[in-house]
């Protein structure tokens, strides 16, 4: 039986970076993982192919904003759906490559089977050919990811009926779509079909999508997704989802209305991947969504035992996922100088991009902070005016005495690249006056900061050279 110091199941980002970390120690380890290719959900099915896809249809989108709208559409005609997904899949064959690379040169032995306990320190590998081997560890790490939730009603065909997995292998090239969910997946597919030129109707049983986005954040997402074509049918349930005789699938809603289209994307929520595990045989539970508890180290109830990434649920976002399993790693081997993660900023890939840092103005109020905003439209900016995005803009919040920042929230284009100067300035405590006091370069879209700063000093009547 071979043994190693640690073991990581599952080779998303959080097992990439937790192995990588603890080989980086000198330590012996494996990773495992059960499907054919390395990179998890992230990789192959969730972060980066929707994101490639995004990300080109935004390249044509943009053609229309920078004053080239013939171009664009005769693009768009010229291109279908499964066109699009050339691009990821070559996206997605350069990044495996990269990933294997990185394993491979730090040691790190690649065990491909389906992981499950056989007792605390022991796991049993099930090979594709039925042959069955058994290792041991003195440390875990279980990063196995998740999986779209499928409920029983809905007649999933994986074609013109799909979730967000098998959504990226379809065939079809619908000119209507339908989206059942209006979280962050629901969004920001919504929003890039849409923005394709593709008739899509948006429904949710909440009343308002992405309740933990700065409301006038999201009232602006919803502005710009409406003005996009995109089709609202929120404080909706849906009663029934059928395929008609035509074989387009129609929903009918709770109010009477019947929707009909080419295609429909189910996107209401996703299920941790701990089925498989054998957790019983070792005495660990999970929630209903197959979710693993543990403390602020990544330590499940057995503690030589971690847990990383959508496993363990929220924030379940790829750059947490990274380092949620490099602080495991660290915890395990007893690193001293591991850190906590203080400062998230969170990126919502829809078209326009969202990201935000830090806390709303909604969660200020309701903890009676002090505080006072400034904005930048994208539209004062001379980079604004050359992307032709004038519909943008960046608030920053900060502490109305102390002058402390607070939060940073952005909708447009490179919202999400634009967002890491924000929490910089936030995760060292600095003051909105550093926006502006720093010279930013002319022109791009970090002047935002800056003119914000001032906006938001200005409405406290502070003189600040302008």
């Amino acid at each position: 039986m071979q043994s190693y110091d640690m073991v990581v199941v599952g080779s998303g980002p959080a097992g990439q970076k937790s192995a990588v970390q603890a080989a980086k120690l000198s330590k012996r380890v494996a990773i495992i993982e059960k499907a054919p290719q390395l990179g998890g959900a992230s990789l192959n099915t969730g972060t980066l192919p929707s994101k490639t896809l995004k990300d080109t249809i935004e390249y044509i989108h943009g053609l229309s904003r920078r004053g080239l709208a013939e171009l664009g559409a005769a693009l768009t005609k010229q291109l279908t759906l499964p066109d699009l997904m050339t691009r990821k899949d070559q996206v997605i064959k350069t990044e495996v490559a990269v990933i294997t690379n990185q394993l491979q040169r730090n040691h790190i032995e690649i065990i491909q089977g389906t992981a499950a306990f056989v007792d605390r320190n022991i796991l049993s590998i099930t090979r594709s050919n039925g042959n069955v081997d058994h290792i041991h560890t003195s440390a875990i790490v279980l990063a196995t990811g998740s999986r779209p939730r499928r409920p029983k009603e809905i007649p999933f065909d994986d074609l013109t009926i799909c979730d967000s997995d098998s959504f990226l292998r379809t065939t079809k090239n619908p000119a209507s779509i339908i989206v059942i969910g209006g979280g962050v997946i629901g969004a920001e597919y919504a929003s890039m079909l849409a923005a394709f030129g593709i008739h899509v109707t948006l429904i949710d049983r909440r009343t308002q999508m992405l309740r933990f986005l700065d409301q006038e954040i999201a009232q602006a997402l919803d502005a710009q997704m409406l003005h996009n074509g995109v089709t609202m049918r929120l404080g909706q349930e849906y009663l029934n989802v059928a395929l008609n005789d035509a074989g387009r699938p129609t929903v009918q809603l709770e109010d009477g209305e019947t929707v009909t289209a080419d295609m429909l994307l189910y996107t209401m929520g996703r299920i941790g991947n701990t089925d498989t595990l054998n957790l019983p045989a070792i005495g660990l539970t999970t929630d209903q969504q197959g979710q693993l508890p543990v403390n602020v180290h990544y330590q499940t109830a057995i503690p030589h035992i971690y847990a990383t990434g959508d496993v363990i649920g929220f924030p379940a976002l790829a750059a947490t996922a990274m380092e949620q399993g490099r602080l495991a790693a660290c915890h395990a081997f007893q690193l001293p100088d591991a850190h906590t993660i203080k400062v998230i900023p969170y990126g919502i890939y829809s078209i326009p991009e969202v990201s935000l840092v830090g806390l709303t103005e909604e969660e200020l109020a309701t903890a009676n902070v002090p505080y006072a905003t400034g904005r930048a439209f994208f539209r004062e900016m001379a980079r604004g005016h050359i992307s032709g995005d004038l519909h943008g803009f960046l608030k920053v919040i900060f502490h109305r005495e102390t002058h402390a920042l607070l939060g940073i929230h952005i909708i447009g284009a490179g919202a999400t690249e634009l967002i890491h100067i924000g929490q910089s300035v936030l995760t060292y405590g600095g003051t909105v006056e550093y926006f502006v006091h720093n010279v930013f370069n002319y022109p791009t879209m970090a002047e935002c900061y800056r003119t914000a700063a001032l906006d938001g000093l200005n409405r406290l009547h502070i003189p600040r050279s302008q």
